[in-house]
């Protein structure tokens, strides 16, 4: 099991939410996680129903057998402070820098530099231990960005290259880098099935694959469930005859074969040959991600909508498929 959990996904396949079901699935069991948030969205305080994360490791809920988890916002400026501080001990002038805008200017000119802070938190995460000689955390889940980000985000030595070939910001993407690069690390791609995010997610593992970045598993979320069966999607594409279904109705009821129940045959066929349209370009949708040799894993569409109930069922579900 890697120790880095590195969680992408396109804008609006729920990339959140699968992270923080992921740090509460790992963390089962008594184990420790922390979760990484790094676009300043605040959307895990959110989803646990808690104020504002700031920039500190912060206890955001337990799981099952005892584990915790924590989660952590990174800001970039307040990670550049820490890097300037540890590197060039500035103290204080560190603190005037950010006064005066610089640290923001230089954040903002050197997008670089701000994924290699970003990532770097997360990597001392992963590397720091305790007096013991034990990891601090049995994993570190990161909210990354967004699929057509996330190569760029994550491969700062291209980055960087032209910021620094030597000193300490070149050593830290060099550290970053082997972190990311090695089996500590996986990068899960979370999707929909729908033909937009697969193709995305398909484009994503190609680009991570020519980077040489470990990819993880494909996470198809908010699966709806299965309302037909087979003999029933024959019937959606018009294989029985409406009178038929008409009979069938009036038999179950629902007034005679030539009244209410004979109206209510077209609407019925309607909505079952929109769903076994829908069945079928879904079926599509999971072939194209079954053909790039990645474990793919289902999560559920949660009928009752998500909240902190539903996050712990998802999490549930994660390690039923041994995702966790």
């Amino acid at each position: 099991m890697s120790r880095l959990q590195v969680v992408s996904g396109k804008g609006g396949t729920g990339k959140t939410t699968v992270a923080a079901a992921l740090a509460l699935a790992l963390a089962t069991e008594g184990k420790r996680t922390l979760l990484v948030e790094v676009e300043g969205r605040q959307g895990i305080a959110q989803l646990f129903e808690t104020e504002a994360l700031p920039y500190e490791e912060r206890k955001i809920a337990v799981a099952p057998g005892g584990g915790e988890v924590y989660a952590l916002a990174i800001d970039p400026e307040l990670a550049l402070l820490d890097y300037l501080q540890m590197f060039y001990k500035l103290g204080g002038a560190g603190r005037a820098l950010k006064k005066l805008g610089a640290v923001d200017f230089a954040t903002t000119i050197a997008p670089g530099l701000r994924d290699v802070l970003l990532t770097g938190k997360a990597c001392e995460a992963v590397r720091r231990k305790d007096k013991q000689g034990r990891y601090a955390y049995d994993c570190v889940v990161m909210d990354a960005p967004p699929t057509g980000r996330i190569t760029r985000f994550l491969n700062v030595n291209d980055e960087v290259a032209g910021l620094a070939k030597i000193g300490p910001i070149h050593n830290q993407a060099q550290a970053v880098m082997r972190v990311l690069k090695s089996p500590e690390t996986s990068v899960h791609l979370v999707t929909l099935l729908e033909e937009m995010p697969v193709q995305e997610t398909v484009d994503g593992i190609a680009e991570l694959r020519a980077a040489k970045l470990p990819v993880g598993r494909v996470i198809v979320n908010m699966v709806r469930p299965a309302l037909l069966d087979e003999a029933e999607l024959e019937l959606g594409l018009g294989g029985t005859p409406r009178t038929a279904i008409a009979k069938t109705l009036a038999a179950a009821g629902l007034g005679g074969a030539r009244g209410a129940a004979g109206r209510l045959v077209g609407p019925l066929l309607e909505q079952a040959s929109e769903y076994a349209e829908r069945h079928a370009l879904e079926g599509a949708q999971r072939a194209v991600l079954a053909g790039h040799g990645l474990p793919l894993h289902e999560l559920p569409l949660l009928a009752d909508g998500l909240d902190l109930a539903g996050l712990y069922e998802l999490a549930a579900e994660l390690r039923a498929q041994g995702v966790a």
